[in-house]
């Protein structure tokens, strides 16, 4: 039988970096993560992570998060296996982050480079699920910022980690309970409602390019 949604263990997490991509050189600088499970947190993680390379001037402006701040921090060899260790079995734990394949990106090119096998977590992306569940008419837009305020959240997203998975957890528990009223109560149909959305969405992006 499909684990039910409330007997789901969700980790949601949020990561701070130098630039856009680890292909280009970026790296982490910060790490936050969320579990919960039946809309309980059960678990916190955060900290920072030393690039060993400098931080560009509009990071620092976005984040907050500063050269000095992180000169005695751990690099990620010695936060990556800790941080796996919080996550979980991929059996048990689901991953979640705002804008998935972003996070995913990084964590997985930290695990090659640290030659760690990646866990075959099953992932959700809050971002994918709120365009398929949410309208224009709710939201203008799906920034995690636009969705705290829709969904009233406690803690303001301020592009740092722990306060933007914590945001993230609220948006996602918002979304779920949207997602309830469509029957979709286990995390099978979930998964498989992600998936369609995802594919739907790819199909739109590429239909108004060709147009």
């Amino acid at each position: 039988m499909a684990p039910l949604l409330q007997e789901t263990t969700f980790v949601v997490v949020d990561l701070e970096t130098t630039g856009a991509s680890p292909k280009k050189g970026a790296a982490i600088t910060e790490i936050g993560a969320v579990k919960v499970k039946g809309g309980e947190v059960i678990g916190e993680f955060k900290t920072f992570v030393n690039p060993l390379a400098p931080i560009p001037d509009y990071i620092t402006e976005m984040t907050g998060i500063t050269d000095l701040m992180l000169a005695h921090a751990p690099v990620i060899d010695e936060v990556f296996p800790t941080f796996l260790e919080f996550v979980g079995s991929h059996n048990e734990s689901v991953l979640v982050a705002h804008n998935a394949p972003f996070d995913l990106s990084f964590l997985k090119s930290a695990a090659k480079e640290l030659d760690y096998p990646w866990p075959k977590y099953k992932s959700i992306d809050t971002v994918t699920v709120a365009r398929q569940v949410l309208t224009k008419e709710d939201v203008p837009d799906c920034k995690l910022g636009t969705l705290a305020q829709f969904f009233g959240t406690k803690t303001e997203p301020n592009h740092r980690a722990l306060d933007d998975a914590k945001a993230t957890v609220e948006v996602l528990h918002g979304l779920l309970e949207r997602l309830g009223s469509l029957d979709i109560t286990t995390l099978e149909a979930l998964l498989d409602f992600a998936k369609t959305a995802a594919h739907i969405q790819r199909q739109n992006y590429w239909g108004m390019r060709s147009t």
